[in-house]
């Protein structure tokens, strides 16, 4: 069962899109699932995120933020996430 990883996102956010569309790339290559969730629709969520969006998680590990860190997402996946 592939990884899932979560990137938490704010509606009008370009750095959240451009960060999406590197996971969809890097998807087929690397073998894992991704959900997006927005930050506005918990309040909880957007006092933990607020200005740092996108952030890509898997479980309460935070992976990066702003931008893809490819080489830190593949070392997570290599290190069995």
């Amino acid at each position: 069962m592939p990884l899932r990883l979560t990137v938490y996102v704010r509606h009008g956010c370009h750095l959240c899109a451009e960060m999406t569309e590197e996971l969809e790339r890097l998807q087929p290559e690397l073998g894992f699932d991704f959900a997006t969730v927005d930050i506005d629709a918990e309040p909880e969520l957007r006092e933990r995120y607020d200005t740092r969006v996108p952030v890509l998680a898997a479980d309460d590990v935070e992976i990066c933020y702003y931008f893809l860190d490819e080489a830190g997402l593949r070392g997570f996946l290599q290190a069995g996430g």
